[in-house]
């Protein structure tokens, strides 16, 4: 019997507005455009999609679960714009069977920047989720997966994270595993449980929904099942050993349903179908505190350098791989410490609000299919007008710290 972790990720950035180097206003981002795109996802995805995993859930009377992990940045906006969609996901909290997650309030990078900011964001989100949801998180999910064995030693030793977190999500790099299955529990060189994304019965749905062998095949849930149900078969093949149980961890982002696969494609259809298809295949649903409550590490995932899920390198270079994203990145953190001090109450906001992953992946320069992914998702006509864009912001920022440490 294979167990199932289903994790989706939800997010939605503040995005700027166009603002030009002359620009001397503070008012940095483009409240139009974030209200609309997030009334047109709630509506698309968010709303029905939450309403299925509802009913789903009663359905199957406990046997259906699963686990979410929302930015403090997409909380921010649905309270203000969407809030019948906060109150499905607290019906959903309240059902016993889904289980929301940590991770930094902004989905910033500061895990590898700022151990302090980071310290500072999780514990922000962990107390809004506690408000919204009553529930504390216990299991980590960093921003875009990103982890090495450092971010498991901060997660697990930083003082005020002592004895808080079970465990951490990640990425099943290749890398990393070395040939091993990501479909096991694993743990740090300091024995923090972690959970591996199987990324490609991840991205059969979230990329290959309708596409998964040829053009105009779309995936079916009972076939879907069938594949996970194959798993434990698998892992005895390859260890020439007995598998109690294999653990099949699918990640992937919320909007998935509805939005980056549309309706009209059958995904909202797929969505209903698959816990019953995945629980009459025989294998069960665990949520990830769950799974590593119940789950010893079988090996050791020793991971000296930051992998994340983006791209094929399975890196950071989707954020830090390019001389502008550096820059960026290095001017951004330079400047945390005025921003907090500034006596402008909304300076250090909006200093979180830029700290976003989004606005460095608008400036990744990479081709080919990856480049499409980055193209897919950003506003702006190239990485340069996104770097140019954000750095006009920064410097406005930055005059206004600087204008109040004057007066201080």
């Amino acid at each position: 019997m294979t167990a199932v972790n289903l994790y989706f990720q939800i997010h939605q950035p503040h995005r700027l507005r166009r603002y030009s180097v002359f620009d001397a206003s503070s008012h940095y981002f483009d409240d139009d455009a974030n209200e609309q795109i997030l009334r047109k996802v709630a509506a698309k995805c968010y709303l029905p999609a939450t309403r299925i995993l509802l009913q789903q859930v009663k359905r199957h009377a406990g046997d259906f679960r699963l686990a979410f992990s929302i930015t403090g940045c997409v909380l921010d906006q649905l309270r203000q714009h969407s809030p019948d969609v906060v109150d499905n996901f607290r019906k959903l909290s309240q059902t016993g069977c889904v289980e929301f997650l940590s991770e930094t309030y902004d989905h910033s990078l500061a895990s590898i920047y700022n151990h302090d900011e980071f310290i500072s964001q999780v514990l922000r989100h962990s107390e809004v989720i506690d408000d919204l949801f009553g529930q504390t998180p216990v299991v980590f999910r960093n921003t875009e997966l990103i982890y090495s064995n450092a971010l498991a030693s901060l997660v697990d030793h930083a003082e005020p994270f002592r004895g808080r977190f079970r465990g951490v999500l990640t990425e099943g790099a290749d890398q990393v595993l070395a040939g091993r299955s990501p479909n096991r529990v694993y743990g740090s060189p300091e024995g923090l449980p972690l959970l591996l994304k199987n990324y490609e019965l991840s991205d059969d749905i979230a990329f290959r929904f309708t596409n998964p062998i040829s053009p105009g095949v779309k995936l079916k849930a009972t076939r879907y099942a069938a594949k996970i149900a194959s798993l434990e078969e698998q892992e005895a093949a390859k260890t020439g050993g007995d598998i109690s149980e294999s653990v099949c961890n699918l990640f992937m982002d919320f909007e998935t349903f509805g939005e980056h696969q549309w309706k009209d494609t059958g995904i909202l259809d797929f969505l209903a179908e698959l816990p019953g298809a995945i629980l009459s295949s025989g294998q069960r649903f665990l949520t990830p505190r769950e799974s590593i409550d119940e789950f010893e590490p079988v090996d050791t995932f020793d991971c000296p350098q930051s992998i994340s899920w983006a791209d094929s390198e399975r890196d950071l270079s989707a954020w830090a791989g390019n001389a502008m994203q550096a820059s960026a990145l290095n001017e951004l953190y330079k400047l945390r410490e005025s921003a907090i001090n500034c006596s402008d109450p909304e300076a250090y906001r909006d200093w979180r609000r830029l700290s976003t992953s989004d606005h460095f992946y608008y400036m990744c320069t990479k081709y080919y299919a990856d480049g499409d992914v980055h193209q897919y998702f950003s506003p702006y006509e190239s990485p340069y007008d996104s770097y140019i864009n954000f750095m006009n912001v920064l410097d406005n920022l930055r005059a206004r710290c600087d204008a109040s440490a004057a007066l201080a």
